[in-house]
């Protein structure tokens, strides 16, 4: 483990799954079943849980990690293992930029969700925006083997795949407040977005 991998560890992980948890937990709806997309080690699921024990949260990844936090079952990073509209929610958080093609999954996503899929990712909107990305991807993914394809969207990218496969926008947030006071100015500024989603199809 590098300095780096420390220091992200220490300072940055634990408030990054307390308040993007948090923000996550309020657009889950009341006793959804959520199926979380590229859930890792489930520790970001597990942490909803704890504010929304009325959910029903499982997990599904290409990567299927031991010891995680809840019950995951591989899949192909394609097509969702899930019947059509056979859960409340579908959740991604942080995965979506790790794939070539986002609209794969978001179809996927509206194919599965009854009433909602909730997202958080990244915006490439802001200057320098790529650079800062791809550094904060490579510190806290390439240790456990997360393909970065560095697939950054601008606002009107998401706005036009939303527009595309019937995802109506409910809520759009870009002001999560993920990193400490010293760090904000350069990691957070208008770099994440959570948004929930409705599909109309």
């Amino acid at each position: 483990m590098t300095v780096l991998d420390r220091l992200h560890d220490r300072h940055v992980l634990g408030r990054r799954v307390r308040v993007l948890s948090t923000h996550v937990a309020e657009l889950l709806p009341p006793g959804a079943r959520v199926l979380d997309v590229g859930c890792g080690d489930g520790l970001m699921a597990r942490a909803v849980l704890d504010r929304r024990p009325d959910l029903d949260i499982r997990g599904i990844d290409v990567l299927v990690r031991e010891g995680a936090a809840i019950r995951v079952e591989p899949f192909d990073g394609t097509r969702i293992p899930a019947a059509d509209k056979s859960a409340d929610a579908v959740m991604f958080v942080d995965v979506l930029h790790h794939t070539t093609d986002p609209t794969v999954l978001l179809r996927e996503a509206a194919r599965v969700a009854r009433q909602a899929v909730v997202i958080k990712d990244h915006l490439a909107d802001a200057p320098l925006a790529g650079l800062t990305l791809r550094f904060m991807d490579r510190v806290g993914n390439a240790r456990h083997g997360v393909a970065l394809p560095y697939t950054y969207w601008r606002r009107a990218q998401w706005q036009q795949a939303f527009d595309a496969l019937g995802l109506v926008v409910e809520v759009w947030r870009e002001q999560l407040s993920l990193y400490p006071p010293v760090a904000s100015a350069i990691f957070d500024r208008s770099l994440h977005v959570v948004t929930r989603l409705r599909p109309t199809r």
